[in-house]
C-alpha cells in the first residue's frame, strides 16, 4: 500500500474544500493502474464528502449542517468557540473517510463529483489528509 499525507489550509470559517486535484496527483505519482484510493482526515471535527462543487452544493452542505447542527451553546462538549461541540458531532454525518475506485490510473468519479474536505471548525486553520492507494 502506498500512502501520503498532505497539509491543507482551511482558514477560520467553515469550508468545503475541493481536494480532487491533490488526490489525482497522488494517484498519478503512485503509478496506479487499478485499485482503491482511500481518503482519510485524521481530525475529530472534519469529514470527507463526495459532492458537486462550484454550483452551490458546497455552500448548501454547510447550510444543511448549520440547520441540523446549530452553532449555539446546547452542546456538552464546550471548549473552543461557541457551538464547537457541534463540530465534534459532524463526523457522524459526514464521515472522516471515503474510498474510491481507481480504474486505468484515474479516480472513477462521476461527471460532477469532487472529493471534498468538510471543515466546520474555524478554530483549526490547518488540516491533514491522508491518501492511501491499494493496488487491485
Amino acid at each position: 500500500m502506498q500512502t501520503e499525507v498532505i497539509t491543507v489550509r482551511t482558514g477560520s470559517r467553515p469550508v468545503v474544500l475541493d481536494i480532487t486535484e491533490q488526490a489525482g496527483r497522488f494517484v498519478t505519482a503512485s503509478g496506479a493502474d487499478d485499485g482503491l484510493l482511500h481518503v482519510f482526515v485524521p481530525h475529530a471535527t472534519a469529514g470527507i464528502a463526495i459532492i458537486e462543487t462550484g454550483a452551490g452544493s458546497d455552500d448548501d452542505l454547510l447550510l444543511a449542517l448549520a440547520d441540523v447542527l446549530p452553532t449555539d451553546d446546547r452542546w456538552q462538549h464546550r471548549h473552543g468557540s461557541t457551538g464547537h461541540g457541534r463540530d465534534h458531532v459532524m463526523p457522524a454525518f459526514v464521515a472522516p473517510y471515503a474510498t474510491l475506485p481507481v480504474i486505468g490510473g484515474r479516480i472513477a468519479l462521476g461527471t460532477w463529483q469532487s472529493i471534498c474536505l468538510v471543515d466546520p471548525n474555524g478554530d483549526n486553520a490547518t488540516r491533514q489528509v491522508r491518501f492511501s492507494f491499494l493496488r487491485g
